[in-house]
Parts: structure tokens; sequence; C-alpha cells
């Protein structure tokens, strides 16, 4: 399916009505994705993020940096050994670049703590599936309601 002018002008409107992408794109046969570009080459007005609360067009806060004991961090790769953890911090171009240092687990790069951040489990991987489906069936429920009363 393709932006017809139509389209375009549906879009508008409902964004101005403020309806969440993945509303406009049910409503127009789109994917929430879609909605998202349209919307960004029209230059639509920016829209508070559902997630933070915060308006798109305020800077994020900087994160902040993980807590782990100073005396673990290596400030170089070359100090690094073949079981200390070689997870970054900070950006490869700053005088406080960084590495964990703490002791990897073994066969891997990263120790305990990171290896959880930067591996993901077929369980765990399953159940982020399994809850978004659950928030799917409650968005097609509501939608249900929602029509049967407008009707």
């Amino acid at each position: 399916m393709s932006w017809t002018d139509e389209k375009i002008e549906q879009l508008k409107k409902l964004w101005d009505q403020g309806l969440s992408t993945a509303e406009i794109g049910r409503e127009l046969g789109f994917s929430k994705n879609a909605v998202v570009g349209k919307s960004h080459r029209l230059a639509l007005k920016p829209r508070p993020s559902p997630i933070s609360g915060k308006t798109a067009e305020k800077a994020p806060k900087p994160k902040p940096k993980p807590k782990v004991k100073e005396s673990t961090r290596i400030h170089d790769v070359i100090d690094l050994g073949p079981a200390m953890c070689r997870w970054p911090y900070g950006d490869p171009g700053d005088d406080d670049f960084q590495f964990c240092g703490k002791t990897s687990v073994v066969g891997k790069p990263y120790c305990e703590e990171h290896c959880a951040v930067a591996y993901v489990t077929k369980s765990s991987s399953r159940e982020r599936e399994r809850e978004r489906e659950r928030e799917r069936e409650k968005e097609r429920v509501a939608a249900a309601a929602a029509k049967a009363t407008a009707s």
C-alpha cells in the first residue's frame, strides 16, 4: 500500500487529534513504523515520548555512569589480561575511556554482569515475545470495545 494524498490528509488529521502512531497505522492500514517515518518526512509537530514523558524537542539526559569499583577499571587495552572483562566505558576518543577489567566468564570476553547485558538467552527472548503478544491482544480487545461503544 502506498501513501495517497487522501491517506496523508487522514494522517495529518489523526496526528493532530493525538492518536498514537500504532492507532493511526491501524486506522490507515500501515505499520506503526511507516506512520512514524511519514510523519517525520512531513515534518509534523513532534510529540511527547510515550515512554519517558518528555517532549521530542528536549535532549535526553545523559545516562549515569555504571557503578563499578574504580580499582577494577583498566585504562588501556594493552593492560587487559586474557581473563579480564573487555566491556568499554565511554567513548574511545575520550581521555577517560576505560574497560571494566573484572574477571571474565570462561570463554567470554565479559564479566558475568556484562554477559547478562550482551547475550540474550532463548528463554528471555521467548518471554519478551509472549509479553508483546499479550500487549497486542490487549490493544485488539480495547479497539474492539471502542468500536462497539461507538456503534
